[in-house]
């Protein structure tokens, strides 16, 4: 067995209920292919060789647990659905005395790559950053959180859709919701979200601005191609994901040894 990537820890927001999907079935319990889209995630955690992955459960909790009885994974759970940054919030016990770096993915985004996301740990990691990003470029960027950067082109905040401005809306930079943190200054962090905005609910995005304002450096890197990024919240883009995975035919054994 290889050697585990002695300081990564990967947290997966798996707590969703998915509501586009129509369906009362835990978002992440959705099968892909033939599998929960959860195992893809877990797949490219494993690929990267974490040291620990904590998912983050919510709605159908146990059956998500069930799911992924016997794995090697630790489980966070959030009670209520506030929002990501509250739901990341939820591991802190977990993550209270740990260093090195936190890789949060999102359960519902399976197609993301184990190179890109070693891309971004590079990136992460060459440059001394407390936070991460990785992002993609849409030409129909609806529904996602907009990048907003300074006047020397690096990441000040993101912005949801719900809460931008017309002019904000028009950018076509989107965020992944896939990061890297330094424990200690993320859990600083979250302790200072409000839910100030148009849904209530404690935004891991605002992490960004809080860390940015209190002068620490936050490091991006782009996505190897925007369609691995896409998170499924309808059987549309479900649909989509499957027609993209037997289209490119994705070796993850092949990343894997590539990011060894």
């Amino acid at each position: 067995m290889e050697e585990a990537n002695s300081d990564l820890i990967t947290v997966i927001l798996a707590a969703g209920k998915g509501t586009r999907m129509h369906s009362d079935l835990a978002k992440v319990l959705h099968r892909l292919n033939g599998r929960p889209m959860i195992h893809y995630v877990l797949d490219t955690a494993r690929a990267l060789r974490s040291r620990r992955i904590i998912v983050i459960v919510g709605h159908q909790a146990d059956e998500v647990r069930r799911e992924l009885a016997g794995m090697s994974v630790e489980f966070a759970v959030q009670e209520e659905q506030l929002g990501t940054g509250h739901a990341v919030r939820q591991a802190a016990p977990l993550l209270a005395d740990e260093k090195g770096v936190i890789l949060v993915l999102a359960g519902d985004t399976p197609l993301i790559r184990p190179a890109t996301l070693a891309s971004l740990m590079r990136a992460h990691r060459r440059e001394g950053a407390v936070a991460s990003v990785l992002t993609a470029h849409f030409d129909d960027p609806t529904g996602l959180g907009r990048i907003l950067r300074d006047e020397a082109g690096r990441i000040d905040r993101i912005v949801e859709e719900k809460d931008a401005t017309a002019e904000q809306r028009a950018l076509r930079e989107i965020n992944t919701s896939t990061y890297c943190f330094e424990p200690t200054r993320l859990l600083q962090a979250l302790d200072r979200l409000t839910p100030e905005n148009r849904q209530g609910e404690f935004y891991l995005t605002d992490t960004i601005e809080i860390l940015r304002r209190q002068g620490h450096r936050v490091a991006d890197a782009p996505a190897g191609t925007p369609e691995e990024t896409i998170g499924i919240n309808t059987p549309e883009h479900l649909s989509a994901a499957e027609s993209w995975l037997l289209e490119h035919n994705r070796d993850r054994a092949s990343d894997q040894a590539k990011n060894s």
